[in-house]
């Protein structure tokens, strides 16, 4: 996985003003991106902005571009917590709170409940403001 880099449209004057970078990634976070990172203590908080793509038929963000989010955003933080070692989700889970609107800013900083040999336990609250969009909770397998 690579890292924000020159290859990468800059964030909007907004959010650079404010640390956020953007995360390079080819993959599926690719297609329903741009993502942004930046520092949060220790941890990485994520961001993205709620654009017409990630709309389902009621107009406000569809609940999967929600998951992959805060799936991105725990694991990463999971990875660093993991000693920089890969990991995998094994089990996950969302309380949808409210509706994330289109053109919102929301948010995740991801938290280590507890890592093990093997394992890390994380949870996240996304936010847009300070309202609570939803809750997460799940745990990564430490690999290799």
């Amino acid at each position: 996985m690579s890292e924000p880099g020159d290859d990468v449209a800059p964030p909007p004057s907004d959010l650079a003003a404010q640390g956020w970078r953007p995360v390079k990634d080819d993959g599926f976070i690719g297609l329903v991106g741009p993502i942004y990172r930046r520092e949060h203590g220790a941890r990485w908080q994520f961001g993205f902005r709620a654009e017409a793509k990630h709309a389902n038929l009621r107009r406000v963000v569809q609940g999967g571009m929600l998951m992959t989010f805060a799936d991105r955003g725990l694991g990463r933080n999971a990875w660093k917590a993991a000693g920089d070692k890969p990991d995998a989700t094994i089990q996950f889970y969302m309380q949808f709170v409210s509706a994330g609107e289109l053109g919102e800013f929301i948010e995740i900083a991801p938290e280590v409940v507890r890592r093990t040999a093997s394992l890390v336990f994380m949870r996240g609250t996304l936010v847009a403001g300070e309202r609570v969009v939803a809750t997460c909770s799940g745990i990564w397998k430490i690999l290799g």
